[in-house]
């Protein structure tokens, strides 16, 4: 998996993209706003009532875009002709961490605030308001995607609201308990409030959404300015197929993600089996085995990839200021000078002279001259 000249350190395995207004002159700030969603994540028209100071940070899947937005007070809308202009063929999840947003379609309003979450198929119009500023994230993945995961593809009737609860603080991997992703077919949620033409889909009871819960966290971990780690795009786009559909969510795909979910929770737990995540997704060992494999996969072989990419993030992490500005969390420890040893522990490696050879045989270089480098660069 090297690239580049023979003995190359191989790229990070992610490198956000990161955009801001700030240095721009005022007078072009919403235009420029307005070109590089257009390009990173759906296309908008912009209103800011004073000068536009917003940033995104952006993680481009081969089919999933996730997204860090951060801005003050303004405006964005999709109308019918950005639409036609600049179709997205997508679905959007809204996932909002600070500040009040205002949904409006249809001519009809919803207020979203910390912890909630609103899915709705980019190319129908929208409007939404973010009168104190915002930071939220998004992730969006294509229209065929959320169809293949579905057991009765139909157009949403409304846009899906539900919650993933208070952010809570993570370790590099989440090392929290799991927030109870138990059950996975139709957890997602129940019929709601009523829209035109059809029913906004609620969580309903008040309750985080298991699957919203999991999306958050990973598209958290995903764009961080510091160490971020990238997502597995099968669970990201599981995920969102599980909140969208409900009940009409294919079951292998509610399965899969309730599975991948626990996973990323307890990624540094070396203890971490099959029974385990098996009990957890509501499934049987023989049955979590037939999940995995159907997607070319293993339970055993998830874990330590999952494990290898986490180990990654943190070698090669630095401290370069222009990854500074967006999404650097509280008690950030990128760049402490720790072991190689210290790092495969802290993954859920209980051998670290396992985890320099399946270093080296998954990445094509060693743990130590990842390191190295990364230092050399800071």
């Amino acid at each position: 998996m090297t690239d580049g000249a023979p003995g190359a350190i191989a790229p990070a395995e992610l490198t956000p993209e990161i955009f801001s207004t700030s240095g721009w002159p005022a007078a072009r700030r919403v235009e420029l706003w307005e070109s590089h969603n257009a390009a990173a994540l759906i296309g908008l028209t912009v209103r800011a009532p004073d000068s536009l100071d917003a940033a995104e940070l952006n993680v481009h899947l081969p089919r999933a875009r996730l997204a860090r937005v951060t801005g003050s007070a303004h405006s964005v809308e999709r109308t019918r002709d950005l639409i036609l202009r600049c179709p997205a063929d997508s679905v959007a999840v809204f996932l909002t961490l600070r500040g009040e947003a205002r949904f409006t379609a249809d001519g009809v309003a919803l207020e979203r605030r910390r912890g909630d979450v609103l899915a709705w198929a980019a190319d129908r119009p929208f409007a939404r308001t973010f009168a104190r500023g915002l930071e939220e994230l998004v992730v969006t993945i294509p229209w065929a995607e959320l169809i293949a995961r579905s057991d009765s593809p139909t157009p949403m009737a409304g846009p899906v609201v539900t919650s993933f609860g208070p952010p809570a603080p993570t370790g590099p991997a989440g090392s929290a308990a799991s927030a109870g992703v138990v059950g996975a077919a139709g957890a997602a949620g129940v019929a709601g409030s009523a829209w035109p033409g059809g029913a906004a889909r609620s969580a309903g009871s008040g309750r985080p959404d298991p699957y919203a819960r999991a999306l958050a966290r990973i598209a958290d971990r995903a764009t961080r300015a510091e160490r971020p780690l990238r997502p597995d795009e099968r669970t990201v786009l599981d995920l969102v197929a599980a909140i969208v559909g409900g009940p009409r969510a294919a079951p292998a795909a509610a399965h899969r993600a309730a599975a991948r979910s626990y996973i990323e929770e307890r990624l540094t737990d070396p203890g971490l089996g099959a029974a385990e995540i098996a009990a957890a997704a509501g499934l049987s060992e023989r049955q979590l085995s037939r999940v995995f494999a159907a997607d070319g996969s293993s339970v055993p072989r998830h874990i330590l990839i999952r494990r290898l990419q986490l180990a990654h993030s943190i070698l090669s992490a630095t401290s370069a200021p222009d990854r500074a500005r967006v999404g650097a969390g509280p008690g950030s420890t990128a760049g402490a000078a720790r072991t190689v040893a210290d790092v495969a522990a802290s993954c859920g490696f209980t051998s670290a002279t396992y985890f320099s050879h399946a270093f080296r045989q998954h990445f094509g270089h060693r743990a130590g001259d990842l390191r190295r480098e990364a230092a050399r660069l800071k």
